[in-house]
């Protein structure tokens, strides 16, 4: 968000020294400055910038990395269901996700496996997918799509629909 404050400055008329109307270039070493009026505080307006809301610092959560030399090696040698995240780094919903995504695969770490994706830098696996829509969740098991939900929603409702999906399609 960027913000643009601008000052006017309100001068009485007497304070302002114009030049005659017939000035000619003669004049002008003679042609004074103008007086400006002393600035006055602007209480309400800075009353106003107090009430701008505060920039929300998100922390920064280590995630462990696991090198895999695709994308298939990885739902194939993975012994439990995995959730995929399809997310970019720009996409505001997404980034809203990191600490729930974080919480979910804390909780549920002996069900699931999480597993964030950027779709910006792995094109072609976002493509094979059809991801459309971001954040795009993808539960595969047994290394096949399983089941697909998009949007962000709270860490609650994403653990009721990943034991829901893993309840139902057993």
């Amino acid at each position: 968000m960027a913000v643009c404050f601008t000052a006017a400055l309100v001068l009485p008329a007497a304070e302002l020294r114009y030049p005659p109307a017939s000035l000619r270039p003669s004049d002008l070493s003679a042609f004074r400055p103008l007086r400006l009026a002393p600035l006055r505080p602007l209480a309400a307006r800075s009353q106003r910038l107090t009430l701008l809301p505060q920039r929300r610092v998100l922390p920064r959560i280590q995630a462990k990395k696991e090198t895999f030399s695709s994308f298939d090696e990885l739902l194939e040698k993975c012994d439990m269901p995995v959730l995929v995240d399809f997310y970019a780094t720009w996409c505001g919903p997404c980034q809203f996700m990191v600490p729930v995504l974080e919480e979910v695969s804390e909780k549920m770490k002996d069900k699931i496996q999480v597993v964030k994706i950027d779709t910006e830098k792995y094109t072609t696996i976002a493509n094979r997918y059809k991801i459309e829509a971001l954040p795009t969740f993808i539960i595969f098991k047994d290394g096949k799509p399983f089941d697909r939900f998009e949007g962000a929603m709270p860490a609650n409702q994403l653990i009721q629909r990943i034991e829901d999906a893993l309840k139902v399609k057993k």
